[in-house]
């Protein structure tokens, strides 16, 4: 097999303030996405799929891909916005993407064969989750049984804002039953318990719930399941939400698994979670980078 890792890499960044993708957060200028790739590497995947935009792609090439070509096999995946069934209209004033099931589906003729983990770009994993899916990739023969990494919900907030988090329910075998995308998930006023907001209030996350940082292993059989999907719910989320609609992958995942069309493994990883999505988070990221460096976790340079 040539397990592939495909990162989502084409978001707006606008919370950041930038194109936090390749934003470096360490001693030499690597953003997290290196790290995450440098894991991935060491676990066995043979591949990296970047989703981005093409306009993007010389900014990504010249600060990240020439460094790791001589690794790792490199594609590119374009998101676009035209890229949607030819009966639905764009709205005219839309310029925020579909979201990371359109994402996905950029590079539904590149995933064809073998097994490979979506993950976000800004996100640090840690090369357990890696480890851990490329594990499940060699024991689940499963057409259709697909993984997931997740983290529980209070070690993946911001002290700078709220945070979108795909929650999660699973059954006695560890088996995704239930995964819906909630947004603004912050810690309470005593900082010991989890709110989200529903509506006009604030209500109660238990801590220890497991949430989805996007961290899926599939295998190419969810790319049709997907598109039917997206194709269906498109022009009805742009009838409801012109200017916002997205196509959240949890929220389709957990579709799936309702119908039951497939089974999603949750798997637990032991290494913390922590990410940008605020441009207040970056001085503790780069903190965090570095002690993983000082502890002997990375190298100092990891594509020399």
């Amino acid at each position: 097999m040539k397990e592939t890792l495909v990162i989502l890499a084409a978001g707006m960044g606008s919370r950041y303030g930038g194109l936090k993708q390749i934003d470096g957060v360490g001693n030499h200028n690597e953003p997290i996405i290196e790290f995450t790739i440098f894991d991935a590497i060491r676990a066995g995947f043979k591949k990296v799929v970047l989703i981005i935009k093409k306009e993007h792609q010389e900014a990504f090439e010249q600060s990240l891909v020439k460094k790791i070509r001589p690794y790792i096999e490199v594609e590119y995946a374009f998101q676009d916005m035209k890229d949607i069934p030819d009966d639905v209209l764009i709205p005219a004033e839309r310029v925020k993407p579909w979201g990371t099931t359109h994402a996905l589906l950029a590079c539904r003729h590149i995933l064809t064969e073998d097994p490979f983990i979506v993950c976000n770009a800004d996100d640090f994993y840690g090369k357990d989750a890696f480890e851990k899916v490329m594990k499940f990739f060699h024991e689940e023969s499963g057409v259709n049984n697909y993984c997931m990494v997740g983290y529980k919900v209070e070690n993946t907030l911001s002290d700078n804002g709220t945070v979108t988090r795909g929650v999660c329910q699973k059954n006695a075998d560890g088996y995704l039953t239930d995964i819906k995308e909630v947004m603004n998930i912050k810690w309470n006023d005593n900082h010991d318990g989890v709110v989200y907001e529903d509506g006009n209030e604030y209500k109660d996350l238990g801590l220890g719930t497991p949430v989805s940082m996007n961290f899926w292993g599939f295998k190419p059989s969810i790319i049709p399941l997907l598109n039917d999907i997206f194709i269906y719910e498109l022009p009805v989320g742009i009838v409801k939400n012109p200017l916002k609609y997205e196509a959240l992958l949890p929220n389709h995942v957990g579709m799936l698994v309702e119908k039951d069309a497939c089974k999603v493994k949750v798997l637990t990883s032991e290494d913390s979670w922590f990410g940008v999505t605020y441009k207040e988070d970056r001085p503790s990221v780069v903190a965090k980078i570095q002690a993983l460096k000082d502890n002997g976790t990375y190298p100092d340079i990891l594509f020399a």
